[in-house]
């Protein structure tokens, strides 16, 4: 029988964040689906145990956010996050796993997972996380942050490759990368959310990109910074 997602509670739906969970090991997985149960405006809409699985549901309600790992039998996460970048266009992609090494960071960054963090991450953290995902944020591990930083700082970029972004767009992009919202991003330039937004759209254009997470993906591939 395929699954269906489980449809929203009926009681204030309209206030809560759906999130769906791919976690291959189950004692893990009904963790953190009971913990979102127990969240405050979060709900479980449906909870799987490998990529295959969740794109053969039947997904008549959309998730708000997705905790996906990356360590999943047959598809990988990587892999999955790129599909499930189309299947659920809307959705933030979250990665929680127990890989912090840089490739598979990069490489879940590239692909348009929207945040990235460890499993040792405390449960009141994981659950204000995926509040900020929903709110548009790039949740990250302070590890992981701090090795986002150290790649960008390490790559030097090409002449003139900076997709003739200007001086505040280009520190706009390097905020995102060390992993600032919309509105923390606006207090460290000075600036409204208002205008965070008009440079945001600017971005997107000149970078050819649809989201956050790729424009940091595209900032990072294309040594963006010096």
């Amino acid at each position: 029988m395929k699954a269906v997602l489980t449809p929203p509670s009926p009681v204030n739906s309209t206030a809560k964040i759906r999130v769906a969970i791919i976690e291959d090991q189950a004692r893990t997985r009904e963790g953190l689906r009971a913990l979102i149960a127990s969240s405050d405006g979060l709900e479980c809409i449906g909870a799987w145990g490998s990529m295959e699985e969740a794109l053969a549901a039947d997904w008549r309600v959309k998730p708000n956010v997705v905790l996906v790992d990356l360590g999943l039998p047959g598809m990988s996460g990587i892999e999955g996050i790129a599909v499930l970048r189309v299947h659920c266009p809307e959705a933030a992609l979250v990665v929680l796993t127990v890989y912090e090494d840089n490739d598979r960071v990069f490489r879940a960054l590239c692909a348009g997972a929207n945040g990235y963090l460890l499993k040792n991450t405390a449960p009141a953290k994981l659950v204000e996380s995926l509040r900020e995902a929903n709110r548009g944020g790039a949740p990250m591990s302070p590890e992981i942050a701090r090795l986002v930083i150290e790649i960008f700082r390490k790559v030097h970029p090409p002449e003139k490759a900076t997709h003739n972004l200007t001086p505040q767009e280009l520190r706009l992009l390097k905020l995102l990368v060390e992993g600032h919202s919309y509105k923390t991003a606006a207090g460290q330039m000075g600036v409204s959310i208002n205008t965070i937004a008009f440079h945001i759209q600017n971005i997107y254009g000149k970078l050819q990109v649809h989201s956050k997470s790729e424009a940091v993906a595209r900032a990072l591939n294309a040594n963006l910074f010096a």
